[in-house]
């Protein structure tokens, strides 16, 4: 496969497009919708047959890749991503983590499995947490084309102050994945933190939305990676050129992008979850959450 960088065109603002908003839980409390509006699947516990799954895709010798960013006091959750994703993300495949930091003296080393790589990749350090932020699709881009897509089939880009607390295994593959954020999945899409501001090519208007996604987690075979967050990164370009950082960064530029170019795949927040909340009946079990920590802190 070849990838290379398209023609940089003027950015194009997309049209709104309004229909009733889609509801995870509009069946009944405890019970998660299943399939979009859009036909994607919402993958959750109960909605898959794990060995089935793994009969079909363990022969066709896929390797899936994973980005994570440790930056700064960020380097201290490496060990415990590493550790427990051994333990649990895509067991019997293999896997190639690519951990982008600017200290990799700070990387420890963890013992992988057969078939599981890991690679150190230095990258320059920025003093405002929100600039790391914009940088990581540009990032991710340009690995993607530089070495990536020589190297895996799939890629998933997640957060590295998270942990693997139950199997995720090859349901989540698809050609574009995203993942429902954990604090918005049962409020209507009014109350969803998109950016409102008209200047910003993230802007959404009131009556469009569908899920609010996180963006701890994202992913697709990795050419539609590619085009993902290089589509968010010319938006991102656009609204430093006008003076404007969208509201949630790098986020709100994903949920954006989510509405006019669909996930062909959906996670439910099992995916995505927040240790800070208790767990709710509709989620059977929790496969990746977010540790409870000090941001403050962390982003000093």
């Amino acid at each position: 496969m070849k990838l290379q960088y398209k023609g940089e065109k003027p950015f194009q603002p997309v049209t709104p497009s309004q229909y009733p908003q889609p509801k995870l839980l509009e069946q009944k409390p405890t019970e998660l919708l299943t399939l979009t509006p859009w036909l994607a699947p919402i993958v959750s516990e109960g909605t898959f047959d794990p060995e089935l799954l793994h009969r079909i895709y363990q022969p066709l010798n896929l390797t899936v890749g994973v980005t994570v960013f440790a930056v700064g006091k960020y380097t201290q959750f490496v060990q415990h991503f590493l550790e427990s994703a051994e333990q649990f993300f895509m067991q019997g495949f293999r896997v190639h983590y690519y951990v982008f930091t600017n200290d990799p003296t700070a990387i420890p080393r963890v013992r992988l499995g057969s078939g599981r790589l890991a690679s150190i990749i230095p990258i320059q350090g920025h003093s405002r947490w929100e600039e790391i932020s914009t940088r990581r699709m540009e990032t991710i881009s340009q690995h993607i084309v530089e070495r990536a897509h020589r190297e895996i089939d799939y890629l998933f880009c997640l957060d590295v102050d998270m942990v693997f607390r139950n199997p995720w295994g090859p349901e989540t593959l698809g050609d574009l994945v995203a993942a429902i954020h954990p604090g918005y999945f049962a409020v209507p899409r009014q109350q969803f933190p998109y950016e409102r501001r008209p200047l910003s090519t993230a802007f959404v208007a009131g009556g469009e939305g569908d899920f609010y996604y996180g963006g701890a987690v994202f992913g697709g075979r990795v050419a539609r990676v590619y085009d993902f967050t290089r589509g968010c990164h010319m938006g991102i370009l656009a609204d430093k050129a006008n003076g404007i950082m969208a509201a949630w960064q790098e986020e709100s530029h994903l949920n954006r992008r989510f509405i006019s170019h669909k996930p062909s795949k959906v996670l439910s927040p099992e995916y995505l979850w927040d240790d800070r909340k208790p767990q709710p009946p509709s989620l059977k079990l929790i496969r990746f959450s977010t540790l409870d920590k000090d941001t403050d802190w962390l982003r000093s």
